[in-house]
């Protein structure tokens, strides 16, 4: 799966890991996070993110 970085604060998720924080389990595709999910670490939109 890919991965995605924020473009205001750099911050990756990596759908390996999830994001305990926003509690989206391991093995979530960035595709399918809902569309109103943001950046945990800043807040961003997630078309603020971009495919590494």
């Amino acid at each position: 799966m890919k991965r995605y970085k924020c473009k205001v604060c750099s911050y990756i998720y990596d759908p390996e890991n999830g994001e305990p924080r926003t509690k989206t389990p391991p093995g979530t595709a960035f595709e399918d996070l809902p569309e109103e999910w943001k950046c945990p670490k800043c807040g961003a939109a997630k078309f603020r993110f971009i495919s590494i």
